[in-house]
């Protein structure tokens, strides 16, 4: 018997024990990649999982089971009887019963693109080009790729009547290049890649050019300035953007944030309560969409079975959404607008990000850069701090540039941006005609923690902050 059918037979169990609302996730994954330092293959990896995921409503409480690669119907059974009883229980002293808002239920079949077929021997000898690229540099004192693939099948199925199979493959390299002289150490690096095939990879997301480019700047920062503490106009490029835009407007849109729901251990969001209020600039306009491709966050449907669709987050620096699950829909009397996602089957769906970025505007980044008398560009994303609130933060560049009359001055290490999110957001004056997508790769909430993939971006976008290097 399959996992689908497995997951087809949970459902009467599970409705017949008294359970309201039911569905199930039978997924399975292959895992495949290897580490690169130095010039040697470190290690190999190939794996793979499988399971159901059971999650039952009564009474308006929430039960939960998981099993890995069942051998038996009967092992599943008495456990799905047995979260049936305990959402039942915990279902007399709950305060607040969960509501499910309505969607239609959908019968798909959804296979995402593979343009190159993965190979683990094309693989290794791009990563191993990748890797003596990177040490053409003579200051390079060590170097790290890897590359992994993984092979995704999704079942879905609920007591409402969606059955739903998404296929997909996601190609990652994480690129790193260290340089040392005099004492001091520099390291630039990068993750590459999307869902897709090797092509995440190779052609116009050659790492090969990437491995290049990191090489040669963690070398130039040996030789880079640190900058003394200011507030000053910043222009932030699309890497660093999109740690930004995942950072202090994606978390705190995600529903239960607002609600409160996750301040335990990840935080909630300084804006709660102020849909519909302005809350930024006229430029600030924010997306979460999951039908962009191959971002890490592309799908056609949650794991609610809710279908994918583009959601306007802040528009014209008004605060118009949040990211919603099917449970927080009903709270704020909207539409569930497909946010639910779990790490994979042993987990319950959270409500997480898919692809949040800050839209794209009407300037040239060139344009961008050239009006300004004094400031910064700050280049790709490194380390966040965030409060729980998602209200102060500071974020560290990978470097930086100082401005200067328009014009691109010297290279600046070790630069920390500082500021508060409404006088930031109310700061920004221009946003970029250019869009980039960059893939995040280990985005971490809930309890048990979760760790999830997802996409996050934007353009050039300008603003003012305080800008200061670590060691001043």
């Amino acid at each position: 018997m399959s996992l689908e059918d497995y997951a087809d037979k949970a459902l009467k169990v599970a409705l017949d024990a008294g359970s309201q609302y039911c569905d199930v996730r039978a997924e399975s994954v292959q895992a495949t990649g290897f580490v690169i330092e130095n010039g040697e293959v470190e290690n190999f990896v190939s794996s793979g999982d499988s399971g159901l995921g059971i999650r039952v409503l009564v009474n308006g409480a929430w039960g939960f089971y998981s099993i890995s690669t069942p051998k038996s119907f009967d092992d599943i059974k008495e456990n799905i009887l047995d979260a049936v009883q305990a959402a039942r229980y915990y279902s007399e002293s709950k305060k607040h019963k969960v509501k499910l808002a309505e969607v239609r239920s959908f019968t798909d079949q959804v296979n995402f693109k593979v343009t190159i077929e993965p190979d683990i021997e094309e693989m290794v000898k791009i990563g191993l080009e990748s890797d003596k690229i990177i040490h053409d540099k003579k200051r390079i004192i060590k170097s790290s790729v890897s590359i992994h693939h993984d092979k995704f099948h999704k079942y879905f199925t609920n007591s409402e009547g969606s059955k739903i199979t998404q296929r997909f493959d996601d190609v990652m390299a994480n690129l790193s290049a260290t340089a040392h002289y005099s004492g001091l150490t520099e390291s630039v690096n990068t993750t590459e890649g999307g869902r897709g095939g090797l092509e995440m990879i190779t052609g116009k997301n050659d790492i090969l050019e990437v491995s290049k480019s990191i090489s040669e700047k963690a070398d130039a920062l040996l030789d880079a300035k640190t900058v003394k503490e200011e507030k000053a106009t910043v222009v932030m490029n699309p890497d660093f953007v999109a740690l930004l835009s995942h950072e202090i407007l994606g978390h705190p849109s995600e529903a239960d944030r607002v609600l409160g729901k996750e301040m335990a251990w990840a935080g909630g969001a300084w804006w709660a309560g102020k849909l519909g209020t302005k809350i930024g600039s006229s430029e600030l306009n924010v997306i979460d969409d999951p039908t962009i491709p191959s971002s890490l966050g592309w799908y056609k449907y949650d794991d609610e079975g809710v279908p994918a669709t583009k959601k306007v987050l802040v528009e014209d620096g008004n605060l118009c959404s949040h990211m919603q699950s099917r449970e927080t829909a009903s709270l704020f009397d909207t539409t569930p607008n497909s946010s639910m996602r779990a790490t994979g089957y042993s987990f319950m769906p959270l409500v997480r990000m898919a692809c949040t970025c800050i839209a794209p505007g009407n300037w040239n980044p060139d344009e961008m850069i050239k009006d300004v008398k004094n400031g910064f560009l700050i280049c790709n994303m490194k380390i966040p701090s965030i409060d729980m609130m998602r209200y102060n933060w500071s974020i560290s560049c990978q470097y930086a540039q100082k401005i200067e009359n328009g014009e691109l001055g010297e290279l600046l290490r070790d630069v920390i941006v500082m500021g508060n999110s409404p006088e930031f957001f109310e700061s920004i004056d221009a946003r970029g005609k250019d869009f980039k997508v960059r893939p995040i790769a280990n985005c971490g909430k809930g309890d048990p923690m979760q760790i999830m993939r997802m996409g996050n971006g934007g353009p050039h976008i300008r603003g003012k902050s305080i800008v200061k290097s670590v060691a001043t």
